[in-house]
């Protein structure tokens, strides 16, 4: 019996392994590239807000309203508090409305014709432009109240996060194993004792990272706002209350209104609110990665 020479063979191997090592860098730089590139707008964008937003933060802009072009100081409080009280309203009505949806389409009747038509008008609803939505709102609340007011910011927000609420949480529940659903109905559940016990907690992490994604869309959102809120210069809490039913401010709005202004302080206060809204969407987005994670 003859043996094999082993150079040749160990030449041949060690080839194919420097092909595939240099194969392996080639892909991993190109990975890293990419990564990198895809990068470079959001980190110009943080840069540029902080060096000219970040010096003209200060507790001030927090609790003073917006300055006329001549006065120095100033702020954004009430712009923030109309931010966060339609993006409240606009949850209000999406999320619920979102996850009942999303229990139809996911547990009650997946295949049906209702079902089919309601997931394809979710996602045309996501690829449609905000300003629609602000005329939509318009027609329906602007018209009927006679007054831009709050109410009819938070009606457009939640056109906006209503596919996002019902396709992440129809995904959501229809990731969560059917061994477990089979498990309950063993034991004698019924189908809302299911979805209720079983599908919705256990779904619960996803389905709150849509709603996450969804308020940090509607918190940035600037084209409905002009048609259904409007803006004010003046606080939305008026003697103790809200003061709802009045044109509101939001951060979107001022820093619309104040970018083209050819007056300094209100141009530094813009950048400064920009800076502000851009850190709102990046904690929602942390937090709902966060508190997305899967529990199986």
């Amino acid at each position: 019996m003859t043996s094999l020479p082993l150079q040749p063979l160990y030449q041949a191997c060690s080839a194919e392994f420097e092909g595939r090592a240099l194969r392996s860098l080639v892909l991993t730089t190109l990975v890293w590239g990419g990564a990198l590139l895809a990068s470079v707008p959001l980190i110009s964008v943080l840069y540029m807000l902080i060096t000219r937003g970040g010096a003209r933060l200060s507790l001030e802009v927090f609790t003073e309203l917006p300055p006329t072009g001549f006065e120095t100081g100033g702020g954004f409080g009430n712009a923030m508090a109309g931010t966060f009280v339609m993006v409240g309203i606009a949850a209000a009505i999406a999320v619920p409305v979102g996850i009942m949806a999303a229990i139809f389409l996911a547990e009650l009747g997946p295949d049906s014709k209702l079902a089919n038509a309601a997931r394809f008008a979710a996602k045309m609803l996501t690829g449609l432009p905000s300003i629609l939505a602000g005329v939509f709102a318009y027609a329906l609340v602007v018209m009927t109240t006679g007054t831009y007011s709050a109410p009819a910011g938070g009606v457009a927000l939640a056109v906006l996060m209503l596919p996002i609420v019902v396709l992440t949480a129809e995904e959501s529940m229809r990731m969560v194993p059917k061994i477990m659903k089979d498990a309950a109905y063993g034991m004698g559940c019924t189908r809302s004792q299911v979805i209720w016990k079983i599908v919705l907690p256990t779904g619960m992490p996803a389905i709150l990272t849509g709603v996450m994604l969804a308020v940090a869309r509607a918190a940035g959102e600037t084209a409905p706002l002009l048609f259904t809120a409007l803006f004010s210069n003046y606080w939305i809490f008026h003697d103790g209350s809200l003061a709802v039913m009045n044109p509101t401010a939001s951060l979107a709005v001022l820093i619309y209104n104040f970018s083209g202004m050819p007056f300094d302080n209100q141009l530094e206060l813009a950048w400064a609110a920009s800076l502000v809204l851009v850190m709102i969407v990046l904690v929602v987005n942390i937090v709902s990665r966060i508190f997305g994670k899967p529990k199986y």
